[in-house]
């Protein structure tokens, strides 16, 4: 599928996976049990660890630099602040993209009014995302045709679509831990991820269909 290939896309240097081995998840648990003890700089070493994944994940979602900065700030303001709600069952990556759903989400409502100067901003926000081919114009061409196409489509999608198409087609979130982000089972993550595809592949398709005409 187009769609699904082109957001598979490398989005930068990914200093952190979002899927995490044990070891890794260790740290985690061991640096967040440092920084309930007031060990700041245990909790310095999960902002360094993690910081590039929120901001990803939030730029993804609101496709302004600024706002993602602000809410990277914002995550990791607010994870300091409830480090004793956060449960090792879970991953921390987990819990922290978890805050950033809520807070985009909230974002998103109070920013409907601007929509249409943020879709005409987010364009531009996102053309790092394009990987062009040198050696055959042609393509190269019909490729950012089609890059332009999935990341208008993408702005334009509902916060709730995009939230899983941002965690699972472009940050390959497994769905264990998509539940744990979104509060539902594993097949309601699996149901919502192939809504949310089917309505992007729609837009898609629609924007296409204008530019060919």
């Amino acid at each position: 599928m187009v769609v699904r290939s082109v957001l598979r896309l490398d989005l930068g240097t990914r200093t952190e996976s979002i899927a995490g081995g044990a070891t890794d998840r260790d740290a985690d648990v061991s640096l967040v049990r440092q920084a309930r003890g007031g060990d700041f700089t245990a909790f310095e070493l999960l902002f360094q660890r993690h910081r590039n994944l929120v901001y990803r994940f939030a730029f993804q979602m609101t496709g302004r630099r600024d706002d993602a900065e602000d809410i990277v700030q914002e995550v990791f303001v607010r994870a300091h602040q409830n480090l004793e709600r956060y449960r090792d069952e879970a991953k921390f990556t987990t819990w922290l993209l978890r805050i950033a759903s809520n807070l985009t989400t909230d974002r998103a409502r109070m920013a409907q009014r601007r929509a249409s100067l943020e879709a005409q901003e987010a364009k531009g926000a996102l053309s790092w995302m394009t990987v062009g081919s040198v050696d055959d114009p042609v393509e190269n061409l019909e490729r950012d045709r089609r890059l332009a196409a999935v990341r208008e489509g993408l702005l334009a999608l509902p916060d709730h679509h995009r939230n899983v198409i941002v965690l699972r087609d472009i940050e390959e979130m497994d769905y264990k831990d998509m539940a744990e982000v979104l509060k539902c089972t594993v097949g309601g993550a699996k149901l919502r991820v192939l809504r949310a595809r089917r309505a992007l592949r729609d837009r898609v398709v629609a924007i296409l269909g204008e530019a060919g005409s």
